[in-house]
């Protein structure tokens, strides 16, 4: 997590740390906020403070923490009104771990330490990540006070199951920090997204076409971009839907349809893109298959090779402009170029007969751009206009520039 998220980067967040052993993991996520480009200030609890330092929160963050209601506060503010500064001044309160007590304090608006008053003062979404006993989560009280914060409009990541510190097992454990960061991505880019409200529906990944039960044709499709961009359009607050053959963790919030064949691929595109306003067809799908896939195993024989007759797979662009001719849905298509020679002359064949809105092209020959890597280096085309190239970026913030385009695209579209 070691590179900036456009999102994140210069929001400050104020990350509320309440009692539980979970808080070694708000001292990760600490850290990794602050890696991302925000600007973390920590309020801990007397409670906090048996497990962690606050020492240990301000080496990770570069900035002082907080944990006396009393404290002076920063930019000069007098430390009566602390509290005050934290909350007026903060983009979003992220309360992980947020224990039993804490629950119960917001749900009644009582107010006896930094924390709960900087959450009254506070006038900036409100983020809770529950942790605790899975027998006290789930007791009548605490799920009432959750309802309650619900009601009044707090965000809740559900804890996870898991076996916690007493030895029991239970749902009530602090998910891992990549997943609290992705909720916080999710959440924050539904509420200052490009994309609010908007449907994107992205593909991803290399397709397999089965030879025999063991066996496939494939190919070497990473599907790193594809889950970049989908990433890159939850940011921008799009309800996302990721069709996908990679065996990727799904960036939380998505709706995920696991896929394997060129087949399967067409049948969720086609199931997806009604009412969408873009579909990216970033999925390697496999232009050939064999023509009869094996019901059992091929067993391999000392003096005879293997011969197979390949056909040709539905072309899901081509299909997917059909249904576009006559439907108008989806609003925009994206598709993808890999190739490894005549990268111009290629990806502009396919941007005319596929009839699409964007192109993105890549040479996958290079070593630094293509498959597996965690970089690319893409040309865009668009219909009459000149190709751009983009410099070496690495596939985040290809997908974030895709996704601006997008965005755009959308925007013509509505205006038109």
């Amino acid at each position: 997590m070691s590179e900036p998220i456009r999102l994140l980067a210069g929001k400050r967040i104020v990350l509320g740390v309440t009692g539980s052993i979970a808080v070694y993991k708000a001292a990760d996520l600490a850290s990794k906020l602050t890696q991302t480009g925000a600007r973390v200030d920590v309020v801990m609890t007397e409670s906090a403070q048996r497990f962690v330092t606050p020492l240990t929160f301000q080496a990770v963050t570069g900035r002082p923490v907080y944990t006396d209601l009393w404290q002076g506060g920063s930019a000069g503010l007098p430390t009566h009104i602390a509290h005050v500064g934290l909350g007026e001044g903060a983009d979003v309160l992220f309360i992980a771990p947020c224990s039993a007590n804490t629950l119960a304090k917001l749900a009644q608006g009582l107010a006896d330490d930094l924390l709960s008053v900087t959450a009254l003062a506070a006038r900036c979404p409100l983020i809770l990540a529950p942790a605790m006993d899975g027998s006290m989560y789930e007791h009548p009280a605490t799920q009432a006070n959750v309802q309650t914060l619900l009601q009044r409009g707090a965000a809740v990541i559900e804890p996870v199951w898991g076996r916690f510190a007493s030895g029991l097992e239970g749902r009530g454990r602090l998910p891992e920090v990549p997943a609290l960061i992705g909720h916080l991505r999710h959440l924050l880019g539904m509420r200052w997204g490009a994309l609010a409200g908007r449907r994107i529906v992205v593909t991803a990944g290399g397709t397999r076409e089965a030879i025999d039960p063991v066996r496939y044709v494939g190919n070497h499709s990473s599907g790193k971009q594809g889950y970049a961009i989908a990433q890159a359009a939850l940011d921008a607050g799009a309800q996302v839907t990721l069709i996908s053959s990679a065996h990727l963790l799904a960036p939380v919030g998505v709706r995920f349809i696991q896929v394997e064949s060129a087949a399967d691929v067409l049948e969720a595109v086609l199931a997806s893109i009604p009412q969408a306003d873009a579909l990216i067809m970033a999925a390697a799908v496999a232009d050939f298959r064999p023509q009869q896939a094996a019901d059992r195993k091929i067993k391999k024989s000392d003096d005879e090779g293997l011969t197979l007759t390949l056909g040709r797979t539905a072309d899901v662009l081509l299909r997917v402009a059909e249904v576009r001719a006559a439907s108008g849905w989806p609003r925009v298509v994206v598709g993808f170029a890999a190739e490894s020679h005549d990268l111009l002359a290629n990806a502009q064949a396919k941007l005319s007969t596929k009839r699409l809105d964007l192109l993105v092209a890549n040479d996958v020959s290079a070593p630094d751009a293509g498959f597996a890597v965690d970089t690319n280096r893409v040309v865009l085309l668009r219909p009459a206009q000149a190709p751009e190239a983009l410099p070496l970026l690495s596939k985040q913030a290809v997908a974030e520039r895709i996704v601006d385009e997008v965005a755009r695209l959308i925007r013509a579209a509505d205006d038109a």
